[in-house]
């Protein structure tokens, strides 16, 4: 594919990822604050707006409070950066790889973005015997899984090839 056009639809994924992300965290806030959690699937899956202040499973506890929002800045700042270059590095390609980093840098960027902009990220989504989550999450899942298949076609092909 030429360049213009895929960095075209790269910013444009990005941007519908992001956006998507953003709207339902907004209807989270909008609907669902300080309002008690709405079933969807009897107990096991449910609508709770919750606000997150950490990471993934609190592991940032082991950080100073002080130091913690810096450096989760930092990494998702770096995180943000790798992204940008493995994509780089594979401009003017359509592939489940380039689906899986997009997926992973739209997760990113809109978690990362409520957490300079708010201070917090919001979670919405509430699985049983799971912990509170957002579309950014589902995003970043999906591209990790994604990602792992690139990787076993790609082994697959070489073994084979």
């Amino acid at each position: 594919m030429r360049l213009r056009p895929w960095i075209l639809l790269v910013t444009a994924a990005l941007v519908f990822l992001i956006g998507c992300d953003h709207a339902t965290k907004y209807a989270a806030e909008t609907s669902l604050r300080d309002r008690p959690a709405t079933a969807l699937v009897g107990r096991t899956v449910e609508l709770e707006y919750h606000q997150n202040p950490g990471v993934a499973f609190n592991h940032e506890r082991v950080i100073p409070a002080a130091a913690r929002k810096p450096i989760i800045v930092a990494i998702g700042v770096a995180a943000m950066a790798f992204l940008a270059v493995a994509l780089y590095r594979r401009r003017g390609k359509l592939t489940v790889e380039v689906a899986a980093l997009l997926l992973i840098a739209g997760g990113a960027a809109g978690n990362l973005l409520d957490r300079v902009v708010r201070g917090y990220v919001v979670d919405f989504v509430h699985v049983a015997h799971w912990p509170v989550f957002n579309v950014a999450d589902v995003w970043l899942v999906v591209g990790a899984g994604l990602m792992i298949i690139a990787a076993w076609r790609a082994r697959t092909e070489s073994v084979s090839g």
